[in-house]
């Protein structure tokens, strides 16, 4: 159960029913990720106007901002925003494997795999990413736009996170597979096949 309100579109006040009317226009629903942060009209426009100029951005396509979210979100541990974009991210075309790739901070291609390893590098070195890791990133065909946008989307994922790993927030989205241990991996491989991995 949330730890903070989170706000029946029935309930809001003028501020917070003119920004759900946005919202759900674009999503046919509100969120309770959005009707929590509602607690706050500040902070829900201040978010929707973040990840709406992102979402227009030319550094990123769709599925490489899932991916950053995705990457960011298993990072932090948060149940709810790996239940969302595991969601979205089949919404925009991202295969099981590609959005389990994404959450261990690899890809199903050098695009993919350069996206997801850049933006694991910003988060776990707080933005102090290396220059080879920074090289390797436009290496792989990025440039500063693309570079500024991961760590845009980086920023918005860890508000996100932290936010909903504070309140709680009850999931509205099929929750997110486990990720498979190498443990767990090792043992599937031996019954399999017989080998000792």
């Amino acid at each position: 159960m949330s730890r903070l309100s989170q706000i029946a579109p029935e309930q809001a006040n003028p501020q917070q029913a003119e920004l759900f009317t946005a919202v759900k226009s674009k999503l046919g629903r509100v969120p309770n990720l959005l009707r929590a942060l509602a607690n706050s009209t500040a902070a829900l426009r201040g978010y929707l106007e973040f990840s709406g100029a992102l979402s227009n951005g030319s550094g990123l396509d769709p599925k490489q901002r899932e991916i950053v979210a995705l990457t960011v979100a298993q990072a932090n541990g948060c149940e709810y925003c790996l239940a969302a974009h595991s969601t979205i991210g089949k919404m925009v075309g991202l295969s099981p494997e590609a959005i389990e790739a994404a959450r261990r901070a690899d890809g199903f291609d050098e695009s993919s795999r350069a996206v997801a390893r850049f933006a694991g590098e910003v988060v776990k070195s707080r933005g102090r990413v290396e220059d080879e890791q920074l090289d390797a990133f436009r290496a792989a065909g990025f440039n500063d736009d693309a570079v500024t946008e991961v760590v845009a989307h980086v920023a918005l994922n860890v508000f996100t996170n932290y936010f909903n790993n504070l309140a709680e927030t009850d999931v509205d989205f099929p929750d997110a597979a486990p990720l498979a241990t190498e443990e767990s991996e090792a043992a599937a491989c031996s019954t399999a096949c017989g080998c000792t991995a």
